[in-house]
């Protein structure tokens, strides 16, 4: 159940927001990869030395603002949910990929679309959604007007082909597609074959889009959660063979191409200047054989909570407000996309609720130097592992990888991220001069922060995970 004060407040919105020009209101174009990790592609320090180029990637980079230190959650669920709802995603009952249970966002969450839309917008999504598979929580129930991709993710393509598969107990995934108040409808069953196609299926219905809203009186918002490279990360039947290094290159390259044809388009349909596009990842690189990635100079992986599991590849082009070839090693979380995409759209995010995310257009758009940000908590699922605040972080749980045991430790511990890119040397356990009586100090300054986010969930208690809608908190 939505806030029925805020709804009124949007019709008005939306109102003026239709007898404004579109040019007022730049169209967004929001792509995501699943799993990509920050040494990937060539802007990153990948590319060829991952076995293909990545042109197009790297050359969008050098049209916009590159992020060094773009944080994201550990699992795909609560990044993606942190991403639409601008909220940490322990608040939100969205904090961990799950199976067999109710899960997903309650209606009561507004989302990025929704706000958007609010604003005039015409929204689509493309692809992978994974806040939710049953009635009222797909994508067209979230704010978007229409959506084709896949309602959960993709290591469900191997299910038909998995060893004593049974129909009867575990159905096959499905492609669906749905416009805004439609039941979503099943295209095809996601097979292996189905997925080495599926990214470049939504980039033909990305651009599809694109050619029918880019003259029209109100701008668009195409989200575009591509499915590369998540486990089984596998090229277009196009591209295998295609580098010469193996289907992981092979897969690269794709990916590559598909974030080009999108840019191509945008560039053909004269929107190019008053177009955002934002290409991210949602996640650390996956760590399953051979489908595994790399996070560059960082430790771990997805699921972790250190530098590779937080920090994902980021760039964002808007020509005239944001400066081409600019790079920025500010911290900048996923959460902060909701807040800066709804001021600049002419919205605001709700005000009845606890809304982790800021507004980073300042720094985007080089009239501050410093994010709005100096830090945010971590998570791993449920569990509360930490913080990261400046240069530093303290971990009051560990994980290794993914299967790893959680492991609890004695004392925090506490690394300077600079100096020690790869976690190695806990200044807690390694005294002396130059290492852990040097950095004592910010044990205290963390902690109050760790104990004014844990106020703020007793404050506004989360929603559990599981819980059914129609959802109304307790204090409303």
């Amino acid at each position: 159940m939505k806030n029925p004060i805020r709804k009124c407040l949007a019709a008005a919105s939306l109102l003026l927001a239709m007898g404004a020009q579109a040019e007022e209101k730049p169209n967004i174009v929001l792509m995501v990869q699943d799993n990509l990790g920050w040494g990937e592609v060539g802007c990153y320090g990948g590319g060829i030395l991952r076995g293909a180029e990545t042109p197009r990637i790297d050359g969008l980079a050098s049209e916009g603002m590159k992020l060094l230190n773009f944080n994201v959650e550990a699992q795909c669920v609560p990044s993606r949910s942190a991403l639409m709802t601008g909220r940490h995603p322990i608040r939100s009952g969205t904090h961990s990929v799950v199976w067999g249970m109710l899960y997903g966002m309650t209606q009561w969450e507004e989302t990025m679309a929704e706000t958007l839309s609010e604003q005039g917008y015409t929204t689509a999504m493309y692809g992978k959604w994974h806040l939710g598979d049953t009635p009222g929580r797909f994508p067209t129930d979230q704010g978007f007007d229409e959506w084709y991709g896949i309602p959960n993710t993709t290591d469900e393509a191997t299910y038909t082909e998995g060893f004593e598969y049974d129909p009867e107990v575990a159905s096959p995934s499905v492609v669906m597609e749905s416009k805004r108040g439609e039941t979503p409808k099943t295209v095809m069953t996601y097979t292996r074959e189905v997925r080495g196609e599926m990214d470049n299926v939504l980039t033909d219905k990305t651009i599809e889009f694109m050619e029918r809203n880019a003259n029209k009186d109100k701008p668009f918002f195409a989200y575009v959660p591509y499915t590369l490279p998540h486990v089984p990360g596998m090229p277009s039947e196009e591209f295998e063979g295609k580098t010469g290094n193996g289907r992981w290159a092979d897969m690269l390259s794709n990916m590559d191409y598909n974030v080009g044809r999108v840019l191509d388009s945008i560039d053909d349909l004269g929107i190019r200047d008053n177009t955002i596009v934002i290409w991210l990842s949602e996640n650390g690189p996956e760590e399953i054989w051979p489908h595994a990635g790399t996070a560059g100079p960082w430790r771990g992986t997805y699921f972790t909570p250190y530098e590779g599991g937080l920090r994902t590849p980021c760039l964002i082009r808007w020509p005239g407000k944001i400066e081409a070839g600019s790079v920025s090693n500010e911290i900048v979380h996923i959460t902060d996309f909701y807040p800066t995409l709804a001021k600049i759209a002419g919205g605001d995010v709700p005000q009845d609720r606890i809304i982790d995310g800021v507004d980073q257009i300042a720094h985007f758009s080089g009239e501050s130097a410093d994010s709005a940000r100096e830090g945010f908590p971590i998570y791993n699922g449920a569990r509360f592992y930490g913080y990261k605040w400046r240069n530093w972080k303290v971990l009051t749980l560990t994980n290794e990888t993914m299967g790893d045991n959680i492991m609890t430790p004695g004392m925090p511990r506490l690394y300077h991220i600079p100096t020690d890119p790869k976690e190695q040397y806990d200044l807690v356990k390694f005294g002396g001069r130059d290492g852990g009586e040097r950095a004592y100090w910010v044990l205290p300054v963390i902690f109050k922060k760790i104990v004014a986010h844990k106020a703020s969930l007793a404050a506004e208690p989360p929603i559990k995970m599981g819980t059914p809608d129609p959802y109304v908190p307790a204090s409303n």
